[in-house]
C-alpha cells in the first residue's frame, strides 16, 4: 500500500450533542475532501430528532451523515460506513484511481466518541477478526496516530485510528458542560457533584429510576436519595479525630453519572 494522503475522512461525534461535540477546525480543514459525518452512539440518543439534525447539518455543509451504534453486533448502521465512504471516494472528480487498488480513510474526531470502537467493529464485519486498537470508557485511550489497519479485503480499505482532537476552545461555558456530561471531557475537570447540577436541567427519568417521590431542582436532597438507596456509605474523619460512617455524595454522583451514561435514564439528545 502506498503512503499517500487520505482518500476521504470519517468525521466521529457522539450523537447526544451532535452540535456541541465537533471541533470547529475540522470543518474547515477537511472540507475540501470526501467526508463522512458518523453521528456515534445513536443507543443513547433520542433519534426522535434525528431528521431536524440532519436537516441543520446538512445546511451546515455536511450532506452525507450516518447514525450509528458500534456495540451492537452486526449492525446495519455500521455496514454503511465503507460503502458509503468508498462511494464519495469514487464520485470525487479530484483525486484520480488509476494508480491505486485500495482506499484510504482516516478517522477523526473529539477524544471518547467511539472512534476506535468504530474501527474494530468494521473490522469484525468484514474481516471477521477482532480489536485492531485499543478502546476505553475514559477519554484519551488513543495516544498517538497509529498504524493503518485493513478493515476490509472486498474493496480494499484501509483506515487510520488517531487521537482525540479537542476544540481548541469552548464557545461558552453550557457546551463545555454537554461536553463533559457525555464523558469527552475528564469529569474532573468539570467535578461530578457540578455535572449533576447541571443534568437536573435536562432529565426527567430519575425520578422513577430512584424511586423519588416528585422532580427536585436542588442536587443536594437527589444526592442524598441516591446515596441511601444505593448504600453510599462511606468513613469520614469527623474534627474530633473519630471515623464516622456517613453518606457519600461524592459516590452518590458518580453512580448518577454512570447511569446516564449508560443509557438508564433516558435517551437524550442534549443540543
Amino acid at each position: 500500500m502506498s503512503t499517500r494522503v487520505q482518500d476521504s475522512y470519517c468525521i466521529l461525534q457522539t450523537s447526544e450533542i451532535p452540535f456541541a461535540g465537533r471541533n470547529p477546525v475540522f470543518n474547515d480543514t477537511f472540507a475540501v475532501r470526501p467526508h463522512l459525518l458518523i453521528l456515534n452512539k445513536k443507543d443513547l440518543s433520542d433519534l426522535s430528532r434525528s431528521q431536524k439534525v440532519t436537516e441543520r447539518l446538512k445546511e451546515e455543509g455536511f450532506q452525507n451523515v450516518l447514525f450509528t451504534n458500534c456495540l451492537q453486533q452486526h449492525s446495519s448502521s455500521v455496514k454503511k460506513v465503507i460503502p458509503r465512504a468508498v462511494e464519495l471516494i469514487s464520485k470525487g472528480d479530484r483525486y484520480s484511481r488509476r494508480d491505486h487498488e485500495d482506499y484510504s480513510i482516516m478517522i477523526i474526531g473529539i477524544p471518547n466518541v467511539g472512534k476506535s470502537s468504530l474501527i474494530n467493529a468494521i473490522r469484525r464485519l468484514y474481516m471477521k477478526k477482532g480489536k485492531a486498537t485499543p478502546i476505553g470508557k475514559n477519554p484519551g485511550v488513543t495516544k498517538s496516530v497509529m498504524n493503518k489497519i485493513m478493515v476490509s479485503s472486498n474493496p480494499a480499505v484501509y483506515v487510520l485510528d488517531t487521537p482525540g482532537v479537542m476544540t481548541p476552545f469552548l464557545r461558552d461555558v453550557e457546551i463545555g458542560m454537554k461536553m463533559a456530561l457525555v464523558g469527552t471531557l475528564r469529569d474532573h475537570m468539570v467535578g461530578h457533584e457540578q455535572l449533576t447540577d447541571y443534568l437536573l436541567f435536562t432529565l426527567n427519568n430519575y425520578v422513577s429510576q430512584y424511586q423519588l417521590k416528585e422532580p427536585s431542582d436542588d442536587i443536594f436532597d437527589v444526592l442524598v436519595h441516591i446515596a441511601r438507596k444505593c448504600g453510599n456509605v462511606g468513613k469520614f474523619r469527623a474534627v474530633t479525630g473519630n471515623l464516622e460512617l456517613r453518606l457519600n455524595l461524592h459516590a452518590a454522583a458518580t453512580r448518577f453519572l454512570k447511569d446516564f451514561r449508560e443509557g438508564a435514564l433516558g435517551k437524550v439528545c442534549l443540543d
